[in-house]
């Protein structure tokens, strides 16, 4: 699946953004090169398109939970609309005024590119998130808002988990509802993350004005290491399923250009969750998901600090079956197939 926001027209961002589509593309075509699901527990429709619609939320925030300090993104409601078909998925958002009239209308715009790729035993996602414009809501005091245009977050990495009992469980099934989950099952997952985060500001991260004992204003973060956990979904009976999984993930870390310490290493915690819940029929469906990380950052002396990026999602579904002329066509362009030769 592979999901645009808004694009920042930064040059060097769009150098990274071209190579970060290609790599999606490769790895769709690449993965789609797979054995099938277990029959008795997934049916796959690949000559089923699957049209959607949908409101989301995406974000990510830069929190400090030793300060109890969240700088939260100019962000807002994003309306989208996409297909999928023979296993290729394509969605396109924008956050359109009417949705987002508390949003600052002066601050940078920012994009949020996402591919998520499902194979029979793999989720895999790879991230390029480019942020810049936050705010503070309530302020660092009673009063105004606190924002901070100026404000940087860049966010690039891969997860990916492999699913022991992955022929049984489709998450094709749970988020693009392009396959039908028939029985419920549950399987543990182990993988592998690996990020880079930059932060940088024109003035110092941290508010001045709450005197921290600790600043910079600019710091670059890589954090890499293995992660373990649970999938599993339920079949409630006539379309209707709840699908979720959690992960651990224990990360060794780094930071530089700090203008603090840096080049040490340390380890971290964090976690990774998603949630869908929903109905999936032969012609429409309906699902209400979410997904949620946690990347715990290298700590300056008494500050812990944290990318929390996260995807509130609600869509709708309508099925359809092209004919086969177009079935033809559309394979021969598609992109999935292609570069899987």
């Amino acid at each position: 699946m592979v999901t645009f926001g808004a694009v920042n027209q930064s040059p060097s961002m769009g150098r990274s953004l071209v190579f970060f589509v290609l790599l999606l593309f490769l790895q769709a075509g690449i993965l789609s090169a797979q054995s099938k699901w277990d029959s008795s527990y997934v049916a796959e429709e690949p000559e089923v398109m699957v049209l959607r619609t949908y409101i989301s939320q995406k974000y990510t925030g830069l929190y400090f939970p030793s300060e109890d300090l969240r700088y939260q993104p100019n962000s807002g409601l994003n309306l989208g609309i996409g297909f999928t078909y023979q296993k290729f998925t394509l969605n396109l958002a924008f956050p359109p005024g009417f949705l987002n009239r508390s949003r600052e209308s002066d601050f940078p715009r920012f994009l949020d590119l996402q591919g998520h790729f499902y194979p029979r035993n793999w989720v895999i996602d790879f991230f390029g998130q480019f942020y810049k414009g936050y705010r503070i809501p309530d302020g660092i005091a009673e009063g105004q808002s606190y924002l901070r245009p100026d404000l940087d977050v860049l966010k690039v990495g891969l997860h990916a988990n492999y699913i022991f009992k992955g022929d049984k469980i489709s998450l094709p099934a749970a988020v693009h509802q392009s396959a039908i989950q028939k029985k419920s099952a549950i399987s543990p997952l182990l993988g592998f993350e690996m990020y880079r985060v930059q932060v940088a500001g024109d003035s110092l991260i941290f508010p001045t004005q709450l005197s921290p004992k600790q600043n910079y204003q600019q710091a670059d973060f890589l954090q890499l290491g293995p992660n373990a956990g649970l999938i599993g979904t339920l079949v409630l009976g006539k379309g209707f399923f709840a699908t979720g999984s959690f992960t651990g993930n224990l990360a060794l870390g780094s930071t530089w250009n700090s203008g603090a310490t840096g080049g040490n290493w340390n380890l971290s915690l964090g976690t990774h969750a998603r949630a869908y819940l929903g109905y999936n029929g032969p012609r429409f469906g309906v699902n209400v998901n979410y997904v949620y990380k946690t990347l715990a950052l290298q700590p300056l002396k008494d500050w812990t600090q944290e990318v929390q990026t996260g995807n509130y999602r609600f869509i709708l579904v309508y099925k359809i079956r092209p004919s086969e002329k177009f079935a033809s066509t559309f394979s021969k362009y598609n992109p999935a197939r292609i570069f899987g030769k």
